[in-house]
């Protein structure tokens, strides 16, 4: 492995991730910063709720996009630069952290969901859409989207593992990445368990408004 290589895709992926681009559309749109309302998470979620529904989608597919995008291109072309299954793993993880941990944000992010769901479909396409339909399946009878994005989130690391190895080519490094993302995600969503234990998590559809700036 060439550790140069090694470390700067880690370093460009994690920098990537920290990209908060529910702030950035937010902006773009005229909208109010999503950490002043709702949830105060920075994530497509809370964008919803400014009412505003292509914010909203843009901040997905670009969270989403910025989780994808490393872990295809080292996919892609890591071979060339020295790096396996190990850098894949790491860019991955990186890129999850930077979205959780922004540098560009005072390392304030989000919980990680969009992110998340764009590793997966770029390490391996089934595995995220697996996870992506564990996650429709949750949210559809529950209305919970922090349920669903929990579970799924637990769900990756085991559907990696049941995957056909010979296709997959299943690594330990990247179930140590999934483990570690899921584990994260959990964690970014501790406060979500605490209002699901006591009832008062709010369900798809709720509405608090609050994202559009006055006069709008």
């Amino acid at each position: 492995m060439n550790y140069a290589y090694f470390l700067g895709a880690t370093l460009l992926a994690y920098l990537l991730g920290s990209l908060s681009f529910a702030v950035i559309v937010s902006r773009v749109s005229g909208l109010n910063d999503p950490r002043s309302y709702g949830s105060k998470n920075p994530g497509a979620t809370n964008v919803l709720r400014s009412g505003n529904k292509s914010a909203a989608i843009a901040t997905l597919l670009l969270d989403g996009l910025k989780g994808w995008l490393p872990v295809v291109l080292v996919k892609w072309f890591g071979a060339d630069f020295g790096l396996g299954d190990g850098a894949v793993a790491a860019v991955a993880l990186a890129a999850f952290v930077g979205h959780l941990y922004p540098v560009f944000f005072q390392f304030k992010g989000g919980k990680g969901v969009a992110t998340a769901a764009g590793v997966l479909l770029g390490i391996n396409g089934v595995l995220g859409l697996a996870t992506l339909a564990t996650f429709g399946i949750v949210v559809f009878f529950s209305r919970y989207v922090s349920l669903a994005s929990m579970a799924a989130a637990v769900f990756a690391p085991f559907f990696y593992l049941l995957g056909d190895r010979a296709a997959w080519n299943v690594d330990k490094s990247i179930v140590l990445a999934l483990v570690a993302i899921a584990a994260l995600l959990v964690y970014r969503h501790r406060g979500n368990i605490g209002k699901l234990l006591k009832g008062t998590e709010s369900k798809l559809g709720a509405s608090k408004q609050g994202g559009k700036k006055p006069g709008q």
